[in-house]
């Protein structure tokens, strides 16, 4: 679907604020929900229009979800200007976050508003007739396979950073449903299994596409997100000692294998790993789940109320400086903890990390961020100078370049650690190889397990020789979904499933300069885990409140 999205304003569909109820009487000139459901276009339509929240940046800012991942992590720094530019994503940053953070708040409800496109699509597509001829099974089935997968998406992402949410399954038409409790975690996690497993089976391989749909949910796409889902919630119930961990687990490892085995011919790891992160690599042989971007050059800073086909990313995460032919706000900094981890000659880090040297900084008091210097290069379009491609066809703070969510290595490691939870040692060591020996090449670097020494983060990331021990392979797999994943918005949602946010986060300010350290709050376990519900939300819903907020 690269580059195809159509919009679709049913209504508002604002989370559990949706539509009023004068949308259900009858007057001059009125059209019901249904009366619009009448082909297979306006099908296609309606589910097209539950992807778009997904490129939302968000209504009215120059603030980007991936962010989130990152920054509340050790792997990167909010950056910009100073430590005032952005403020509610410095208050992210340094855990000082409150339930009246504005971007908190839009990712909150942005989810909501995909699920309720979702909803809407789930009810009206199966009522539809085949007016035209032009509605095939095949067609109808598909649709509802991208709906059932969407809403699971946007559940996914609203559980790992808000827990209990409230689940609406229906499209909301008066303002009597608006107030919904918040589900439990099982709950919600029990729908996105029932959603995931139903689409998988009505959606199709990612070859059987044109190649003007890539970007739609794909059968791959499926299994991979019931490996992750499993995954994740395996690992919630061993930190909360609630349900068998185990039992997730072993469903995560049954769809690893299901997709290593059936999407063995659509997937595989690019030759070269920076070539994810390019313009001519979109919807590469790696990509599982691409979000789409394309050149926009009318829209600026979020006009249109977030339809602008364009993402700020590449410009967000650009040097201030000169040096590389193109200016851009400095935000998300990789951290210098995050450069160390790299082993000694692995090609990643440079793919991952801008070290800019005393020349290339041009603006000292703008290129520096709390005492780091070192800028994102994935999703900025580097050329091989390593100079800033520039953006052509567009606006200059709007860059065509998608953002990857799901990608074959990080299917493969979340393998690899959903058969050592089973213990399938040999499994877990081949598909950590198959990620190391990517990077490898054909060089004599990046030795295989446990022939190398990793931080090891539960003792102030000192170096530590690895043993052929379920212990260490766990550090390794860590180790690797750290440096393979690097600023893509993983590592924080990984340290707080493992349950090590908080000794991570410790040990890392002390790695951090004066500097820095000085704008950090104390890491408090159990409360900063998860962001606070946005206190609109609170008011309109009657909703409690997470933990310490």
């Amino acid at each position: 679907m690269k580059k195809s999205y159509k919009k679709l304003i049913v209504c508002a569909l604002l989370p559990l604020t949706a539509c009023n109820g004068w949308l259900r009487e009858d007057g001059p000139m009125t059209n019901r929900v249904g009366d619009f459901f009448t082909s297979a276009q306006t099908a296609v339509q309606v589910v097209n229009a539950a992807y778009t929240p997904l490129m939302w940046e968000y209504q009215g800012t120059y603030y980007s979800e991936f962010f989130i991942g990152d920054i509340l992590s050790d792997d990167a720094l909010k950056g910009g200007q100073n430590t005032s530019d952005m403020s509610a994503a410095y208050d992210l940053e340094n855990f000082k976050t409150i339930s009246n953070n504005e971007l908190v708040l839009q990712y909150y409800r942005a989810q909501y508003q995909g699920i309720a496109r979702c909803n809407l699509a789930l009810e009206q597509i199966p009522l539809m007739e085949d007016k035209d001829g032009t509605f095939t099974t095949e067609l109808r089935s598909r649709l509802l396979g991208e709906a059932h997968f969407l809403r699971a998406y946007y559940y996914f992402r609203l559980v790992r950073l808000f827990g209990d949410v409230p689940i609406v399954k229906t499209p909301i038409y008066s303002s009597e449903e608006w107030r919904q409790p918040r589900s439990s975690v099982s709950d919600v996690y029990a729908l996105i299994f029932e959603d995931l497993t139903t689409a998988e089976p009505l959606l199709i391989n990612k070859s059987e596409y044109e190649s003007t749909e890539l970007g739609r949910v794909t059968k791959g796409a499926a299994q991979a997100m019931l490996l992750k889902a499993n995954l994740y919630f395996g690992d919630y119930c061993r930190r909360t000692g609630t349900g068998d961990a185990s039992a997730y687990y072993k469903e995560a490892a049954k769809w690893g294998a299901a997709f290593a085995l059936q999407q063995a011919g659509e997937y595989d790891l690019c030759p070269k790993y920076a070539d994810n992160f390019t313009l001519a690599g979109e919807n590469g042989i790696e990509s599982v789940f691409e979000v789409q971007y394309m050149s926009e050059g009318t829209s600026d800073y979020g006009e249109g109320n977030g339809f602008s086909r364009g993402t700020f990313t590449t410009i967000l995460t650009r040097a201030r400086s000169q040096w590389f032919n193109a200016v851009g706000w400095g935000f998300n900094h990789p951290t210098q903890n995050l450069y160390d981890e790299y082993e000694s000659g692995d090609p990643r880090r440079d793919a991952s990390i801008l070290a800019l040297s005393d020349e290339q900084i041009t603006n000292p008091s703008e290129d520096y961020y709390l005492g780091n210097r070192y800028y994102c290069a994935k999703r900025t379009i580097l050329d091989d100078t390593r100079n800033y491609v520039t953006l052509e066809d567009s606006h200059d703070s709007r860059s065509p370049i998608n953002r990857i969510d799901i990608r074959l290595a990080d299917v493969y490691l979340m393998y690899a650690e959903a058969a050592l939870n089973t213990s399938d040692r040999a499994t877990a060591k081949t598909y950590l190889e198959k990620v190391r020996s990517r990077a490898r090449g054909t060089e004599s670097i990046l030795p295989a397990f446990p022939g190398y020494k990793v931080p090891d983060y539960s003792k102030n990331y000192a170096l530590h020789q690895l043993s052929d021990t379920d212990a260490d392979l766990q550090l390794a797999i860590r180790h690797e979904r750290r440096v393979e994943l690097a600023m893509e918005s993983h590592r924080w949602y990984d340290l707080c499933r493992w349950g090590i946010a908080k000794e991570v986060m410790d040990a890392y300010k002390e790695t951090e300069t004066t500097e820095a350290k000085g704008h950090m709050s104390e890491f408090v376990a159990g409360k900063h885990e998860l962001l606070p519900i946005p206190v609109e939300e609170v008011r309109l819903g009657g909703l409690t409140q997470n933990f310490g907020y």
